[in-house]
């Protein structure tokens, strides 16, 4: 018996296959045409417009869609990453950073929907491979990301496929590129219209011409005029051939375009196409100069004859209509990917992901625009194109029975996958011809979390065999409370309301977690960067507690080797220092040479701030990778940078004293 089983058997073998011994949700993977052992559907730009009218019937039927994303990286520096001392607003700030500095390389795109006749889901993974290639002119620069090494050596593992990603990945445009390309094209068409009579009406002779422009301009309105004169008197092309001059067919031939006598230029230069529409401009009412897009991406510079003054605005108005016709085309070619974002958006479909917050942020500023400054705006923008997200880890987190089957294992993708889908599981990794390629690219994973959901909701009590066609899935009694509610931050267990933006009260995290974050007082906090290299967080700590006391100090927290976070017990004590440091700075008696933190701010590169000069550091663009080096470069350059007053702090404001 040949062990071996093509790719096109395992649909078939898993049509059979439960997700679990007392499940009524299978779920069966239908064939694609791939070539990897998975039946997943590899899309890039050669073969996109056929997998996305597929994709919308799919959508279209489906009960839900899960996604995933693979990126060139996460965090753009070391203290970029989320740290427990990090406020809520903070750590929206730093995914903004993330989902702003790196590329999005595969796009995981899976719907699911309920078959009744087979009482099993039927899932359509597709695997989209993108590239942030810019088809058409949108800011004037091409496009730039970071890459990280963790995250490319990830990809690699996985045998990612970095030369189809590249050379064949789908561009796109996000809908604020493409409403800035159509500005541009309206600004353009208006401006063309404005003066049908001729496309060179603003165009002014102010440089001085030298003898060689002279005789150049003579020498074209001559042979302008010998050809318009020939056209009037003979009414047809033969004279073509009666020209001796290899040069002259080379650079003049006669065409009909747009039912029209005309000559195509060739072989000019820039300079000399300039001059020769100085002199249609100048001497020849009858002839009118046309760029015209000959269909490969090359303008072609034309001379056409016209009857009359009405012709000629006729002409015009056909080539510009011509023009924004073909613009827009490219604009539409352009927007590339974004045309599946579009369909999943216009569809109001359930999205499913998996600790999917940084997807939805990349999302949001790929494929729709730049991502706001705050939480409270991002959410209301991501709400009105998908207005449903559901999280299968806030959904294994926040019930007792799925807590309980997950054995309080890791709540990763694959972990769930192989606990709540083990039959599905081990189908594939039994298959001789499986891949280990195939996990973790962005169609697999969208798959897997799919199938986490389906399950999931079998085993929180929703039978899909008795759910009615028209039901939403969102209108579930036992999954409205997790719907829009995605983990800002898995590590601190902070929770998102996409309805409100704020955070969730009574966040999953650990008991730890809550206890510890419990302790952190914001306003408590000093921030310290730019000290000398011999200081680490215990020697910083030993000072701060000979000068304070070690009951006022009540942690020390590296951010970086450049800077760190110290939490005191009142948060007057934060002016306290703040003031201490500035008096120590300005003084050298033998009281201040003493001083237990005169060592630390004797070298004169310690700075000092309040917390909400964080916040300000963190929401700059700009990227150094060490803290000390990104507060300079934002600007944060004070020797000591105060809170305000105690009714001022609720305000959330700084104020520096240098």
């Amino acid at each position: 018996m040949n062990p071996y089983r093509p790719p096109w058997a395992l649909p078939r073998l898993l049509c059979f296959i439960r997700t679990a011994t007392y499940s009524s949700a299978a779920v069966t993977a239908p064939t694609t045409a791939s070539n990897s052992s998975f039946p997943l559907k590899n899309v890039t730009k050669l073969n996109f417009e056929a997998a996305l009218s597929e994709l919308r019937d799919h959508v279209r039927a489906a009960d839900f869609v899960a996604i995933d994303l693979e990126m060139t990286g996460i965090t753009s520096a070391p203290w970029r990453e989320s740290f427990e001392f990090d406020r809520f607003d903070i750590r929206y700030l730093k995914v903004k950073d993330s989902a702003e500095k790196f590329a999005v390389v595969q796009f995981g795109v899976c719907p699911f929907r309920w078959d009744s006749a087979k009482n099993s889901f039927v899932a359509h993974p597709h695997n989209f491979f993108v590239f942030p290639r810019h088809e058409i002119q949108v800011d004037g620069h091409s496009s730039e990301f970071l890459c990280q090494t963790a995250s490319m050596e990830f990809l690699a593992k996985y045998q990612f496929d970095f030369n189809t990603c590249i050379h064949e990945g789908i561009s796109y445009l996000s809908r604020a590129q493409e409403d800035a390309a159509r500005k541009r094209l309206n600004f353009a068409y208006r401006d063309e219209m404005s003066d049908a009579s001729s496309k060179v009406t603003n165009i002014k002779d102010k440089k001085r011409i030298g003898i060689a422009d002279v005789l150049f301009k003579e020498r074209m309105k001559n042979r302008l005029r010998e050809w318009r004169d020939r056209l009037l008197s003979e009414r047809n092309m033969e004279f073509q051939a009666q020209e001796g001059s290899n040069d002259y067919k080379r650079q003049f031939q006669t065409i009909f375009f747009k039912m029209r006598p005309a000559l195509t230029l060739s072989d000019f230069t820039s300079h000399q196409t300039r001059l020769i529409r100085l002199v249609i401009k100048k001497h020849f009412e009858d002839l009118c100069f046309v760029v015209v897009d000959d269909g490969d991406a090359n303008l072609q510079h034309l001379v056409v004859y016209v009857d009359s003054r009405d012709d000629k605005e006729l002409l015009m108005q056909e080539v510009n209509s011509d023009q924004k016709e073909a613009a827009e085309m490219k604009i539409q070619s352009a927007i590339g990917f974004r045309h599946v974002i579009d369909l999943l958006s216009s569809e109001k479909k359930l999205i499913i992901g998996h600790n999917c917050f940084l997807d939805i942020a990349h999302i949001h500023t790929k494929f729709i625009g730049s991502l706001p400054s705050t939480a409270e705006e991002f959410v209301s923008s991501i709400g009105e194109h998908f207005p449903y997200i559901m999280d299968t880890k806030i959904l294994l987190n926040g019930d007792n029975i799925l807590q309980l089957r997950m054995k309080k294992s890791s709540t990763s993708l694959s972990s769930a996958f192989g606990l709540l889908c083990p039959h599905l599981a081990s189908s594939f990794q039994r298959s001789s011809n499986w891949n280990s390629g195939d996990k973790h690219e962005a169609g697999y994973d969208a798959f897997m979390t799919g199938c986490v959901f389906a399950q999931a909701c079998n085993l929180i009590g929703i039978d899909f065999a008795l759910r009615s066609p028209s039901e939403n899935l969102v209108d579930n009694e036992k999954l409205q409370q997790h719907v829009n509610h995605l983990y800002l931050s898995w590590a601190s267990g902070d929770i998102i309301d996409l309805s409100t933006g704020k955070r969730v009260t009574g966040s999953l995290r650990s008991n730890t977690s809550k206890k510890h974050q419990a302790n952190i007082l914001f306003e408590n906090i000093v921030l310290i960067w730019g000290f000398p290299t011999k200081f680490n967080a215990r020697k910083i700590e030993d000072c701060m507690y000979k000068a304070f006391g070690v009951m006022n100090v009540v942690s020390v927290y590296h951010l970086d080797e450049s800077a760190m976070f110290v939490q005191f017990a009142k948060p007057e004590m934060v002016s306290e220092f703040l003031n201490l440091k500035e008096n120590l700075e300005r003084h050298d008696d033998p009281i201040s040479v003493l001083h237990p933190l005169t060592e630390l701010f004797e070298a004169r590169t310690t700075h000092a701030a309040g917390y909400e000069a964080y916040k300000k550091i963190c929401s700059s663009p700009i990227s150094k990778l060490l803290f000390a080096d990104q507060a300079e470069a934002v600007g944060i350059n004070c020797k000591t940078a105060s809170i305000k007053s105690e009714a001022e702090k609720s305000q959330m404001h700084e104020a520096t004293t240098c």
